[in-house]
């Protein structure tokens, strides 16, 4: 008997198969990447919600912030997804360093590419919004910075103002292949790479209080130590308790007023800790637990799988939405509390539909492989 027509569209398009032993059909972590975007979004629809709440006294205007915060480990999350799966796949298989880069570049910028040319038109024609310099030898050189994204790590305002994260991202694939080959870690054994991942975690974490670096770095390392926790068979110790704990109290520890280089490293301690726990449950082998099952859901999974278009593209997406109700009603015409809660999931979905066409036109056909993009016969 035939499904639903709508629901088996959707299928076919936002459905991805991967092979492999580091990504295979792991639905628990498209759902995570799903998961993660929605953070996301939070972080950017409480931003732009902030001149529509009133006064900061309000009880509405502390929860809102509190989600601000909260949604800002969205891109910890997906740190941790990148650290696993690339990680994984360079110890599952001898990869020359050109093929692995090339894969990489490949899966980043045809659609930052994109989404970088719509900034640039729209810098065109809204100067009072281009965050492009007046100088052309400045904006030369701006523009240089972002395309070979090096905003984030360095002290440079990004273009897409969420593309900081690639630069991370870009480190952690420079880096670890080389990393592999000095330390021939392939062919170590899983307990003495277990050893050194934790031995350089706490060294990052160290040297980037005192210098000031980007502690944020050991996201990565929780992804790699999960994957050496599965090789070892500690997948084990992660059951829905210490999942779902893990997360409650990860997402609870950044709301903690910690101030400086301390600060920040005490709560990125507690992430590392807290998503060790959490991801590791929903990457737990053998027997299903219920948090598994949550983060496979159906539509979470099929967000998670265009989540990087949605990253890029839903920022322009809110604004656009946010200008545009300024043309309908000024603010103190409805009480904050009615259009916080009504325009939360108007402005979400507002911010689909150019995140999947983003992924159906350009992410999926030029970034994704060919084993990737077909079909699946299971269905979820």
């Amino acid at each position: 008997m035939r499904g639903n027509p709508l629901v088996e569209w959707l299928r076919v398009r936002f459905e991805l198969s991967r092979s492999g032993e580091a990504q295979g059909n792991n639905h628990p972590m498209e759902g995570l990447r799903g998961f993660a975007v929605l953070l996301v979004f939070m972080v950017h629809y409480t931003g732009m919600t902030r001149p529509w709440l009133g006064t900061g006294a309000s009880l509405l205007y502390v929860f809102s912030e509190a989600l601000h915060t909260i949604g800002n480990v969205g891109v910890d999350l997906f740190f941790v997804l990148s650290g696993y799966l690339i990680y994984g796949s360079l110890i599952a298989r001898q990869q020359p360093f050109r093929t692995f880069m090339s894969r990489r570049i490949q899966r980043i910028y045809p659609t930052f590419l994109t989404v970088f040319a719509i900034y640039l038109i729209l810098s065109w024609f809204l100067p009072a919004e281009s965050k492009l310099p007046v100088m052309l030898f400045d904006k030369v050189i701006y523009l240089v910075e972002n395309l070979l994204l090096l905003p984030g790590l360095f002290p440079i305002q990004p273009l897409i103002t969420v593309a900081w994260s690639l630069s991370y991202e870009m480190a952690y694939y420079l880096i670890l292949p080389l990393l592999m080959i000095l330390l021939n870690m392939r062919i170590r054994s899983p307990e003495w790479r277990y050893a050194f991942l934790i031995n350089a975690a706490i060294l990052i974490a160290v040297s980037c209080v005192f210098s000031g670096g980007p502690v944020r770095l050991i996201m990565f390392v929780v992804g790699m130590l999960i994957f050496e926790s599965r090789k070892l068979g500690y997948d084990g110790r992660h059951g829905d308790i210490t999942g779902f704990a893990g997360l409650v109290v990860g997402l609870g520890c950044t709301l903690i007023p910690l101030e400086g280089s301390w600060g920040l490293l005490l709560k990125e301690g507690s992430l590392f800790l807290s998503f060790w726990l959490f991801c590791g449950a929903c990457f737990r082998v053998g027997t299903a637990l219920w948090i598994q099952k949550v983060f496979s859901w159906t539509a979470l999974r099929w967000l998670g799988n265009m989540s990087y278009s949605y990253y890029l593209i839903h920022g322009l997406a809110l604004k656009a939405g946010f200008l545009g109700l300024l043309v309908v009603f000024h603010k103190g015409e409805y009480s904050p509390p009615v259009l916080y809660w009504s325009l939360f999931p108007l402005m979400f979905l507002l911010t689909l539909f150019p995140a999947a066409a983003l992924f159906l036109m350009v992410e999926r056909p030029l970034s994704l492989s060919k084993s990737i993009q077909r079909r699946p016969l299971f269905n979820s």
